[in-house]
């Protein structure tokens, strides 16, 4: 009789389960024909430019898989403005909102986010990092699949040593370089560590200036003067990267270049530019996104490694210099973009991926004649 009875039992259980599937199922699909679209947040850390064109990197990825901003999904986006604090209030605000995805760009932006959903209730996916593992979010160094189930995405740590080579390539008397960096940011920490050993291997001395926040930037890198920096360095720092005019101002003032990781406008002043294409790292995470959108299981999803090199030269900066830094033939021949007196030239194989903030003087620039690419810029 017993046995019986849980066998009954047993076969009630496994209807009722199968018909709750085959419910939620329907529920589903009825939901989908009524029109029903994913409502993704999206927030990055700050406006710099590196931010902004991942940012756009993804909506027009997910726009280029149907997901189209305003149509076919729903895309609501924050700015902590480079406030850690107003980060942690957003993040707390997108969890709770229950959106179907969320979206982040910059460390500090995974950290807050990643904190915020620790119950896993959505999925984040992840861009514009410079090394997960460091993030303290739960991804393992040596294992791409150790990651926890809601939270996946793409690191990009930048060429910190090329850089380094480049400046002494550029002056081989370089002996000392000054950096100011945000020891909150754990993206910072990784390329200034990255720098000191470079600069130990090349015999240069690493100047380093401690900054809370973008408002000290410039007493701290008119510091890094005064102790005998010959170039000042932009890491992949958001706190610094904000104050960016602020560095370039005071290299200009001592009459020594400033070279980042961080490529931006390309005039705007800094000698060199030995990073990566932002707006293809935003794409990339845009088509990671699509693959969850569609179904995708995101704890199958390694946690990758990619950076779409981009270098940058500008040749105006050379202007004033109290040393004798010089740029190489060759050098030039491997800029993404060279900056002069005559414009901005984007070389031919880089125009098609031409990250958007560049402002070309004309529609018709020759660096597009073989791309039908169009510039742009006023005609």
């Amino acid at each position: 009789m017993l046995p019986n009875l849980k066998r009954l039992l047993l076969g009630i259980s496994l209807i009722v389960l199968a018909s709750t599937v085959l419910l939620l199922s329907d529920l589903k699909r009825r939901t989908l024909s009524t029109g029903a679209i994913p409502h993704v947040g999206l927030l990055q850390h700050a406006s710099v430019v590196l931010l902004d064109d991942t940012v756009r990197g993804m909506v027009d990825s997910l726009a280029e898989n149907g997901f189209v901003d305003g149509k076919t999904i729903v895309i609501q986006k924050y700015n902590a403005q480079g406030d850690i604090a107003v980060a942690n209030l957003i993040a707390k605000e997108m969890v709770n909102a229950h959106f179907d995805l969320l979206l982040t760009a910059s460390t500090l932006s995974l950290q807050a986010v990643a904190n915020a959903n620790r119950g896993g209730k959505t999925v984040q996916v992840f861009g514009a990092v410079a090394d997960p593992a460091v993030a303290g979010v739960g991804i393992s160094h040596d294992n791409p699949l150790d990651h926890p189930r809601n939270l996946v995405g793409i690191g990009s740590f930048l060429p910190v040593a090329e850089a380094f080579r480049i400046a002494r390539e550029m002056f081989p008397g370089l002996k000392s370089v000054g950096v100011a960096w945000n020891p909150a940011e754990a993206n910072s920490r990784a390329f200034t560590e990255k720098a000191r050993e470079a600069c130990q291997a090349m015999n240069i001395e690493l100047l380093e200036a401690n900054v809370e926040n973008s408002n000290g930037v410039l007493e701290a890198e008119d510091s890094l003067v005064a102790r005998g920096a010959q170039a000042l360095w932009i890491g992949g720092d958001v706190t610094v990267g904000v104050a960016v005019d602020s560095v370039i101002s005071v290299g200009q003032r001592a009459r020594i270049p400033v070279f980042s990781i961080t490529p931006g406008k390309p005039d705007r002043g800094t000698l060199f530019d030995a990073g990566a294409d932002f707006y293809q790292i935003g794409k990339q995470t845009g088509q990671l996104a699509v693959r969850i959108l569609r179904g995708a299981d995101p704890g199958q999803i390694p946690i990758t490694n990619l950076v779409p090199t981009w270098l940058v030269v500008n040749t105006l900066a050379l202007e004033g210099l109290k040393d004798s830094w010089r740029v190489p033939d060759d050098l030039l021949r491997r800029a993404d973009v060279v900056v002069d007196r005559a414009g901005i030239h984007p070389k031919r194989s880089a125009a098609v991926c031409l990250p958007p903030h560049i402002q070309l003087p004309h529609r018709r620039h020759p660096a597009f004649a073989e791309c039908g690419v169009s510039a742009r810029g006023p005609d």
